[in-house]
């Protein structure tokens, strides 16, 4: 399709957020606009998160790091919400990187600021903080940095475990409630009580103890919030479990796709029934993901209670960390927790590093427990060869007895008594 002019890709954005349109035919070729200006995103998209990798490179820290293309839907919403043109959006296409801590977000963006102003590839153009006091309307909390690249705007989010673990809370809970809660959609009691936990945890993850009063506050509305959204469980979802094993099946097949460097996965979720539909890699090639992924949104659509998500990253268990919500529905008393399980739910995934939580996955994933043992030269150089850290993660995991070195053979073993809790961290 040739080039559309700017204000053609806002009528089609116009015509799909009001629903005004001269006839069928219109509709149908302002769709064709509206795919085929989003479809234009991704290349830029992709080639800036492969940059961003090659930039950090030398950071020295864990992060995990994914980019997506904004579902269909989602612009529509934003459309009616903002009353915005379409050209004017600046999130179509988005990254997102995930770092240990909330200080860590202040380091990593310092780090890129130096390197970005060393390349001129693409630009910063803009930083908005959320994290301090958090969007009034629901509490979220990251930091966003608009990047220019090849005359598109692109989203750049960075956000802390602790942050990002609210971000899934709310996305899972917004699915099941039949409601986007970060839209400000649903009861304001729900969205009151989202505010008051991420009020709660940045408290938390700035080292100071929240109120007994702000506590109890928040244990309050969530039981307020169970009664409210239990009548919205219209398919029982929280029945539903999300087979672990599915990451398994993506690697071996990201494996035989010639895995490495950045793929582009179509994840299709059903969230009637709690489990994928489908996931299917489309490759490195813009133009037929973007194909692709319109043909999936048009079989499955939204309405009938699918979500079909176009995801990069150039590891698909990536993907387990920067869209968890889609990966294991909790059951329902987990689903809004209270206080204390939710502080003990980040507190165990932080208190070990990323590097020692993958060294634990690859362990546990191959079964060395016990007197089935590895070399740690081995474990390092060939199963654990992303893990910038080994070292000083397998100290932690070795100072934990989580797991046990054998000093004669310097091989390594998860620790069997400490099994419970190894899989908690997993």
């Amino acid at each position: 399709m040739a080039t559309q002019s700017k204000s053609k890709i806002d009528k089609s954005g116009y015509a799909l957020a009001k629903g005004k349109y001269q006839d069928e035919v219109e509709l149908l070729d302002l769709e064709d606009v509206f795919d085929e200006y989003r479809k234009a995103h991704l290349q830029p998209l992709s080639e800036t998160t492969i940059e961003l990798q090659l930039l950090m490179a030398n950071y020295g820290a864990p992060y995990y790091i994914a980019q997506r293309l904004k579902r269909k839907p989602q612009i529509v919403r934003k459309l009616n919400r903002l009353s915005v043109r379409l050209t004017q959006l600046q999130d179509i296409g988005g990254c997102r990187i995930i770092v240990q801590k909330n200080i860590d977000v202040d380091k990593l963006l310092e780090y890129l600021k130096r390197q970005v102003v060393k390349q001129q590839i693409f630009t910063i153009e803009k930083i908005t903080d959320y994290r301090e006091r958090g969007r009034d309307d629901t509490g979220y909390r990251a930091l966003h940095v608009i990047l220019k690249r090849s005359g598109f705007h692109l989203e750049l989010q960075i956000r802390s475990r602790v942050q990002h673990y609210w971000s899934e809370s709310i996305e899972r809970t917004s699915v099941i409630y039949g409601h986007h809660l970060k839209e400000k959609e649903g009861d304001p009691q729900v969205i009151k009580y989202f505010k008051s936990l991420s009020d709660v945890f940045f408290e938390i993850e700035a080292s100071r103890k929240p109120s007994i009063a702000h506590r109890i506050e928040v244990d309050r509305l969530r039981e307020v919030c169970e009664k409210i959204i239990s009548t919205s469980d219209r398919h029982k979802v929280f029945d539903s479990f999300v087979n672990e094993d599915i990451i398994k099946t993506l690697t071996e097949k990201e494996t035989r796709n010639n895995g490495g460097g950045l793929n582009n996965w179509i994840l299709v979720f059903d969230w009637n029934a709690g489990a994928f539909v489908s996931w299917d890699v489309v490759g490195r090639n813009s133009n037929e993901a973007v194909e692709a992924y319109i043909e999936y949104e048009r079989q499955y659509s939204a309405d009938a209670g699918y979500e079909v998500v176009l995801i990069g990253s150039s590891e698909i268990a990536t993907v387990r960390q920067t869209h968890s919500h889609y990966f294991g529905i909790e059951s329902y008393d987990n689903i809004l927790e209270s206080l204390d399980a939710s502080i003990v739910g980040f507190s165990r995934k932080i208190d070990i590093d990323v590097g020692a939580r993958q060294i634990l996955a690859c362990l546990h994933r191959r079964h060395f427990w016990g007197k089935k043992n590895i070399s740690e030269d081995t474990l390092k150089n060939h199963f654990c060869k992303g893990v910038l850290t080994f070292e000083s993660s397998m100290k932690t995991l070795i100072d934990k007895e989580l797991v046990i070195l054998a000093p004669q053979s310097a091989s390594v073993s998860l620790n069997i008594r400490k099994k419970s809790e190894i899989e908690q961290y997993l």
